[in-house]
Protein backbone atom coordinates (compact mmCIF):
# COMPACT_ATOMS: atom_id res chain seq x y z
CA UNK A 1 0.00 0.00 0.00
CA UNK A 2 1.29 3.33 -1.14
CA UNK A 3 1.75 5.66 1.95
CA UNK A 4 0.08 9.23 2.18
CA UNK A 5 1.59 12.11 4.21
CA UNK A 6 -0.52 12.22 7.60
CA UNK A 7 -2.44 15.51 8.44
CA UNK A 8 -0.68 15.67 12.25
CA UNK A 9 -2.00 18.42 14.42
CA UNK A 10 -0.10 16.98 17.90
CA UNK A 11 2.55 14.38 18.66
CA UNK A 12 4.73 13.41 21.24
CA UNK A 13 6.00 10.10 23.01
CA UNK A 14 2.43 9.12 24.24
CA UNK A 15 -0.12 10.05 21.53
CA UNK A 16 -0.55 11.15 17.94
CA UNK A 17 -3.84 13.78 16.94
CA UNK A 18 -4.19 14.03 13.62
CA UNK A 19 -7.12 15.19 10.81
CA UNK A 20 -8.95 12.32 8.76
CA UNK A 21 -10.17 13.38 5.64
CA UNK A 22 -13.20 12.37 4.30
CA UNK A 23 -13.11 9.25 2.24
CA UNK A 24 -10.43 7.49 4.37
CA UNK A 25 -11.42 5.01 6.71
CA UNK A 26 -10.11 5.03 10.15
CA UNK A 27 -8.80 0.89 10.16
CA UNK A 28 -9.42 -1.45 7.28
CA UNK A 29 -9.45 -4.84 7.19
CA UNK A 30 -8.99 -5.39 3.44
CA UNK A 31 -5.63 -5.91 2.42
CA UNK A 32 -4.15 -3.39 0.16
CA UNK A 33 -7.27 -0.79 1.19
CA UNK A 34 -5.76 2.47 2.44
CA UNK A 35 -6.74 3.42 6.02
CA UNK A 36 -5.52 6.47 8.41
CA UNK A 37 -4.23 3.74 10.90
CA UNK A 38 -1.39 1.76 8.48
CA UNK A 39 -0.69 5.71 7.30
CA UNK A 40 0.43 6.26 10.67
CA UNK A 41 2.40 3.32 11.14
CA UNK A 42 4.14 4.25 8.15
CA UNK A 43 4.73 7.41 9.45
CA UNK A 44 6.11 6.20 12.62
CA UNK A 45 7.97 3.72 10.84
CA UNK A 46 9.58 5.93 8.97
CA UNK A 47 10.36 8.32 11.68
CA UNK A 48 12.76 5.48 13.76
CA UNK A 49 14.44 4.54 10.22
CA UNK A 50 15.31 8.67 10.46
CA UNK A 51 16.77 8.15 14.50
CA UNK A 52 18.33 5.07 13.28
CA UNK A 53 20.16 6.75 10.93
CA UNK A 54 21.14 9.81 12.54
CA UNK A 55 21.65 7.50 15.76
CA UNK A 56 25.21 6.60 17.40
CA UNK A 57 23.28 3.51 18.65
CA UNK A 58 23.73 -0.30 16.52
CA UNK A 59 21.03 -1.30 14.80
CA UNK A 60 20.88 -4.67 16.91
CA UNK A 61 20.28 -2.39 20.27
CA UNK A 62 18.14 -0.10 18.20
CA UNK A 63 16.13 -3.28 16.79
CA UNK A 64 13.50 -4.05 14.40
CA UNK A 65 10.12 -3.44 16.36
CA UNK A 66 7.43 -2.51 14.61
CA UNK A 67 5.80 0.59 16.05
CA UNK A 68 2.80 0.63 18.34
CA UNK A 69 -0.15 2.67 17.47
CA UNK A 70 -3.54 1.74 19.29
CA UNK A 71 -6.74 3.14 17.62
CA UNK A 72 -8.94 4.46 20.09
CA UNK A 73 -12.38 5.44 18.69
CA UNK A 74 -13.07 5.61 14.79
CA UNK A 75 -14.77 8.01 12.29
CA UNK A 76 -17.01 6.85 9.90
CA UNK A 77 -15.34 6.61 6.37
CA UNK A 78 -17.45 8.93 4.67
CA UNK A 79 -16.50 11.50 8.00
CA UNK A 80 -14.05 14.22 8.15
CA UNK A 81 -12.06 15.01 11.30
CA UNK A 82 -10.08 14.49 14.34
CA UNK A 83 -8.76 11.44 16.01
CA UNK A 84 -6.32 10.87 18.74
CA UNK A 85 -4.42 7.45 18.65
CA UNK A 86 -2.13 5.58 21.57
CA UNK A 87 1.58 5.36 20.63
CA UNK A 88 2.37 3.38 24.45
CA UNK A 89 -0.19 0.59 26.11
CA UNK A 90 -0.07 3.00 29.23
CA UNK A 91 -1.81 5.10 26.69
CA UNK A 92 -4.06 3.59 25.43
CA UNK A 93 -5.37 1.98 28.74
CA UNK A 94 -5.83 5.80 30.10
CA UNK A 95 -7.32 6.81 27.09
CA UNK A 96 -9.81 3.86 26.81
CA UNK A 97 -10.24 4.41 30.21
CA UNK A 98 -11.57 8.04 30.12
CA UNK A 99 -13.65 6.78 26.70
CA UNK A 100 -15.29 4.55 28.33
CA UNK A 101 -15.68 5.95 31.67
CA UNK A 102 -16.09 9.71 31.07
CA UNK A 103 -15.81 10.11 27.57
CA UNK A 104 -13.67 12.24 25.39
CA UNK A 105 -15.49 15.95 24.24
CA UNK A 106 -16.49 15.16 20.10
CA UNK A 107 -18.15 18.21 18.91
CA UNK A 108 -19.18 17.59 15.44
CA UNK A 109 -20.68 20.02 12.34
CA UNK A 110 -23.35 18.81 9.97
CA UNK A 111 -24.91 20.23 7.54
CA UNK A 112 -28.79 19.15 7.25
CA UNK A 113 -31.31 19.24 5.22
CA UNK A 114 -34.12 21.52 6.75
CA UNK A 115 -34.47 22.88 9.87
CA UNK A 116 -35.11 21.51 13.37
CA UNK A 117 -38.28 22.06 14.74
CA UNK A 118 -37.06 22.87 17.83
CA UNK A 119 -33.25 24.91 17.13
CA UNK A 120 -31.68 23.53 19.96
CA UNK A 121 -32.10 19.97 21.60
CA UNK A 122 -31.42 16.62 23.14
CA UNK A 123 -32.22 13.50 20.86
CA UNK A 124 -32.78 10.30 23.20
CA UNK A 125 -33.45 7.20 20.98
CA UNK A 126 -32.59 3.23 21.22
CA UNK A 127 -31.03 1.96 17.46
CA UNK A 128 -29.68 -1.26 16.93
CA UNK A 129 -27.38 -2.05 13.92
CA UNK A 130 -27.82 -4.44 10.92
CA UNK A 131 -24.09 -5.75 10.29
CA UNK A 132 -25.34 -7.16 7.06
CA UNK A 133 -26.59 -4.21 5.35
CA UNK A 134 -23.91 -1.96 7.79
CA UNK A 135 -26.41 0.24 8.76
CA UNK A 136 -28.31 1.41 11.96
CA UNK A 137 -32.02 2.47 12.58
CA UNK A 138 -33.50 3.97 15.67
CA UNK A 139 -36.02 1.03 17.88
CA UNK A 140 -37.87 0.42 20.71
CA UNK A 141 -36.33 -0.26 23.98
CA UNK A 142 -37.02 -4.27 24.17
CA UNK A 143 -35.81 -4.49 20.62
CA UNK A 144 -33.01 -6.91 20.52
CA UNK A 145 -29.22 -5.88 20.65
CA UNK A 146 -30.78 -1.87 21.26
CA UNK A 147 -28.58 0.50 22.69
CA UNK A 148 -29.78 3.76 24.29
CA UNK A 149 -28.63 6.81 21.87
CA UNK A 150 -28.12 10.36 22.97
CA UNK A 151 -26.73 13.61 21.35
CA UNK A 152 -27.10 17.29 21.57
CA UNK A 153 -27.70 19.63 19.17
CA UNK A 154 -27.73 23.52 18.31
CA UNK A 155 -27.33 25.78 15.70
CA UNK A 156 -23.71 26.45 14.80
CA UNK A 157 -22.20 29.89 15.06
CA UNK A 158 -22.20 32.43 12.80
CA UNK A 159 -18.30 32.16 12.67
CA UNK A 160 -18.75 28.76 11.97
CA UNK A 161 -21.05 28.63 9.59
CA UNK A 162 -18.98 31.08 7.54
CA UNK A 163 -16.00 29.41 7.80
CA UNK A 164 -17.80 26.03 6.46
CA UNK A 165 -19.71 27.47 3.77
CA UNK A 166 -16.38 28.76 2.56
CA UNK A 167 -15.27 25.44 2.54
CA UNK A 168 -18.53 24.09 0.94
CA UNK A 169 -17.92 25.68 -2.04
CA UNK A 170 -14.76 24.54 -2.70
CA UNK A 171 -16.23 20.63 -2.48
CA UNK A 172 -17.90 18.58 -5.35
CA UNK A 173 -21.35 19.96 -4.28
CA UNK A 174 -20.08 23.31 -5.35
CA UNK A 175 -21.20 26.50 -3.36
CA UNK A 176 -23.95 26.30 -1.20
CA UNK A 177 -27.10 28.32 -2.53
CA UNK A 178 -28.63 30.88 0.30
CA UNK A 179 -32.10 30.25 -1.16
CA UNK A 180 -31.91 26.18 0.33
CA UNK A 181 -33.17 25.50 3.66
CA UNK A 182 -29.30 23.68 4.13
CA UNK A 183 -28.98 24.64 8.05
CA UNK A 184 -25.15 23.93 9.95
CA UNK A 185 -25.61 22.26 13.69
CA UNK A 186 -23.21 21.52 16.15
CA UNK A 187 -23.57 18.13 17.45
CA UNK A 188 -22.05 16.62 20.77
CA UNK A 189 -22.27 13.16 21.45
CA UNK A 190 -22.94 11.49 24.81
CA UNK A 191 -22.80 8.06 23.30
CA UNK A 192 -20.89 6.39 20.22
CA UNK A 193 -23.53 3.97 18.27
CA UNK A 194 -23.18 3.21 14.91
CA UNK A 195 -24.16 6.00 12.59
CA UNK A 196 -25.63 7.53 15.46
CA UNK A 197 -25.40 11.27 14.27
CA UNK A 198 -26.82 10.37 11.11
CA UNK A 199 -29.37 7.92 11.84
CA UNK A 200 -30.77 10.56 14.67
CA UNK A 201 -30.51 13.83 12.59
CA UNK A 202 -32.35 11.85 9.44
CA UNK A 203 -35.06 10.14 12.11
CA UNK A 204 -35.53 14.20 13.40
CA UNK A 205 -36.29 14.94 9.99
CA UNK A 206 -32.89 16.86 9.06
CA UNK A 207 -30.94 14.05 7.25
CA UNK A 208 -27.25 14.90 6.54
CA UNK A 209 -26.34 16.43 2.98
CA UNK A 210 -24.36 13.97 0.60
CA UNK A 211 -25.67 10.94 2.75
CA UNK A 212 -26.69 8.20 0.63
CA UNK A 213 -27.56 6.01 2.97
CA UNK A 214 -29.86 7.61 5.41
CA UNK A 215 -30.98 10.66 3.05
CA UNK A 216 -34.31 9.77 1.40
CA UNK A 217 -33.54 13.00 -1.01
CA UNK A 218 -29.87 11.08 -1.79
CA UNK A 219 -29.84 9.35 -5.38
CA UNK A 220 -27.40 6.79 -6.53
CA UNK A 221 -25.29 9.14 -8.98
CA UNK A 222 -24.87 11.58 -5.74
CA UNK A 223 -22.02 8.38 -4.38
CA UNK A 224 -19.02 10.80 -5.53
CA UNK A 225 -20.17 13.65 -3.31
CA UNK A 226 -19.28 14.37 -0.16
CA UNK A 227 -21.06 13.35 3.44
CA UNK A 228 -20.92 16.87 5.19
CA UNK A 229 -20.30 15.94 8.86
CA UNK A 230 -16.93 16.85 9.81
CA UNK A 231 -15.24 15.91 13.74
CA UNK A 232 -14.06 19.42 14.24
CA UNK A 233 -13.38 19.46 18.08
CA UNK A 234 -11.83 17.07 20.48
CA UNK A 235 -10.94 17.11 23.99
CA UNK A 236 -9.54 14.38 26.45
CA UNK A 237 -6.83 14.44 29.17
CA UNK A 238 -3.31 13.76 28.23
CA UNK A 239 -2.67 10.26 29.21
CA UNK A 240 0.39 11.17 31.08
CA UNK A 241 0.61 14.46 32.27
CA UNK A 242 -3.86 14.56 33.10
CA UNK A 243 -3.55 18.07 30.92
CA UNK A 244 -6.62 18.82 29.48
CA UNK A 245 -5.93 18.90 25.45
CA UNK A 246 -8.36 20.43 23.24
CA UNK A 247 -7.82 20.69 19.16
CA UNK A 248 -9.89 22.42 16.73
CA UNK A 249 -9.63 21.94 13.29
Amino acid sequence: MKSKTPHILYEDKEIIVCQKPHGLATQSRRPGTPDLEHILLCHLAEQARSKNKSSSESKASFGNKPPYLAVIHRLDQPVAGILVFARTPAAARSLNHQLQQEGFGKHYLALVHGKPAAPEGTLEDYMVKDGRTNTSRICSKDTPGAKSARLHYRPASAELQNHMNSIHACTVHGPKDDTNDDTWLEVILDTGRHHQIRVQLANMGCPIVGDTKYNPASRPEDDHKTLMLIAYKLSFRHPKTGEVMEFEI
